[in-house]
């Protein structure tokens, strides 16, 4: 109810007003049964841009820290995650992956729509990085279609770090479902779900036209990171030494 409320209300109108998103291809998202819908994922906007331009629900894999937060402002924000049909993951340790597919496969197995982002996080420079192959295991394992989309506009409106949206034209681009049936018996096989996942990465790349990086989100901004800290580094160590004033 609140969720049908806070849509209806305020996302729609809000969203719609700030970014007026144009969209392509919707009518390849089905209208009922199980179905994975699997963007590129550039700003934090993202979810809820594909949440207020679908015609069904659509439920996300959120971390579970959005969730745990003190005090009233953690509450309101737990109260509204939950509200626009996010699902709190515990994204740390060992088991992280497992108990993200197993929260999906929840939500395909009631017949429901799951958005992923199977970059894992956002992408820090716009392009397009190496897909997990959760959305994989979740597709094989479900027999759900997917749905490749490419949110267009989101990072120059709204790339990490920025608070407040840029005013720039978005355009959310849905293609054809993919049918994964041919990998069916081999859920457990690391090469059949590379394969798979790398299928629905290549779908996006052709939907958005962004640059593609073989590689992990996480590692390049790892990298991204190391390189700025080290030129901060270079920066400190040449900068010439000021010793302080005496008096005489």
């Amino acid at each position: 109810m609140f969720y049908a409320v806070f849509r209806c209300v305020v996302l729609i109108p809000l969203l719609r007003w700030v970014f007026r998103p144009r969209v392509e291809g919707l009518g390849n998202v089905p209208e009922q049964g199980p179905v994975i819908v699997a963007g590129n994922h550039q700003s934090f906007c993202d979810q809820f841009l594909l949440g207020v331009t679908l015609r069904r629900r659509i439920s996300f894999l959120a971390k579970i820290e959005y969730f745990t937060q003190r005090g009233l402002r953690g509450r309101l924000a737990a109260a509204f995650f939950r509200g626009i049909g996010a699902i709190p993951v515990d994204r740390s340790g060992n088991g992280a992956g497992r108990a993200a597919v197993e929260a999906g496969l929840g939500v395909l197995g009631r017949g429901g729509v799951l958005g992923i982002f199977p970059e894992g996080t956002r992408s820090h420079d716009g392009r397009l990085y190496k897909g997990k192959v959760g959305v994989a295991a979740m597709a094989l394992r479900s027999g759900a279609p997917v749905v490749p989309c490419a949110i267009i506009g989101t990072f120059e409106a709204q790339p990490a770090g920025r608070r407040v949206p840029s005013v720039v034209p978005i355009t959310l681009r849905f293609g054809r479902p993919l049918d994964f049936s041919k990998y069916a018996g081999m859920e457990d096989q690391r090469a059949a779900l590379r394969a798979a996942t790398d299928e629905i990465m290549y779908a996006i790349l052709e939907l958005s036209g962004q640059e593609y990086v073989d590689m992990y989100a996480m590692e390049a901004k790892a990298q991204a990171e190391a390189r700025r800290q080290a030129h901060r580094a270079r920066g400190r160590a040449g900068q010439p030494r000021i010793d302080a004033p005496t008096h005489g």
